[in-house]
């Protein structure tokens, strides 16, 4: 959005191409505290303000999903689901995708009792039991959000110690109905007509054991989505666009901004600097400097 804003202020035509809502993984944030401006907020009202922006800038808003990216000559052609869209410049702004948790069960109970959004699908399992899969600061997050709303949350981890900021560790700490199940991994989501519990294998012991839920809330990391410009920017063996720091790519007239190129810091207010970043160098790129 803040590229869409930045371009569109400089005076390019630009058309915004979202397959979801727009704000990505903001739209699913309970509460922003990073974010310069606000002490507090929530990831929806943030990203309906910068949405206001975008259309107050005279942005052309597209509904659709990117299937490829493919040479035209000097320019390139945008190949969507519904459409093909004709560009002389392409910021990818994709984000990144949730990583799956790849056991049994796990397809076919999604929406269904699997889920990857907390806030989204927490209150669908408000006075329930409900486990949490990870150990980062999404996943403290989710279980601090789900303990507010949920009768019992299981915050299952790999290690014994989360890789979670201080400050989240803290805030589930402060929760007696959180309880953690650390050194064990999900190996199982079970059910009949509905989700009825997660089997989880103890690392230290090798025994399983089925913890009794209603919801399983997976929060186990961020994964590359960048299939569609296979081989017209590089990737690192990660998936992550390779890019500089004015996010300019190995392709002419491509640029890369947020969490979808290579780089260590991966937060709202570095996906807005390279979205100005690579407007601005979008914007040289077609007068030429």
């Amino acid at each position: 959005m803040t590229a869409a804003i930045y371009a569109a202020d400089a005076g390019l035509s630009v058309r915004l191409i979202e397959k979801g809502m727009y704000g990505g993984q903001m739209t699913t944030t309970d509460r922003i505290e990073n974010y310069p401006g606000f002490k507090e907020i929530a990831g929806w009202e943030l990203s309906q303000r910068m949405f206001e922006c975008v259309t107050a800038s005279g942005v052309s808003l597209t509904s659709d999903n990117v299937l490829s990216l493919e040479r035209s000559g000097t320019n390139y052609k945008v190949i969507c689901q519904k459409e093909t869209y004709e560009a002389n410049a392409v910021i990818i702004a994709n984000g990144v995708a949730r990583r799956k948790l790849d056991i049994p069960g796990e397809k076919e109970f999604a929406g269904r009792g699997v889920s990857y959004c907390a806030v989204c699908d927490g209150n669908f399992f408000r006075g329930r039991d409900v486990a949490v899969i990870g150990g980062g600061n999404s996943a403290l997050e989710d279980a601090a959000y789900l303990g507010g709303i949920c009768n019992r949350v299981f915050l299952i981890h790999r290690r014994d110690e989360f890789r979670a900021d201080e400050k989240y560790v803290r805030a589930i700490n402060s929760f007696d109905n959180i309880e953690r199940v650390t050194s064990h991994v999900p190996v199982r989501i079970v059910g009949n007509e509905t989700l009825t519990g997660i089997e989880v294998r103890d690392l230290k012991t090798d025994s399983v054991r089925t913890i009794p839920v209603s919801g399983v809330f997976a929060a186990t990391g961020l994964i590359s989505d960048n299939n569609a410009f296979a081989g017209i920017v590089n990737v690192t063996d990660e998936g992550y666009i390779v890019s500089d720091e004015n996010c300019v790519t190995s392709a002419p007239g491509v640029f890369a901004a947020g969490d979808t190129r290579q780089k260590k810091l991966r937060q709202i207010v570095t996906a807005c600097a390279d979205g100005a970043s690579a407007a601005k160098r979008a914007l040289e790129y077609l007068n030429g400097v």
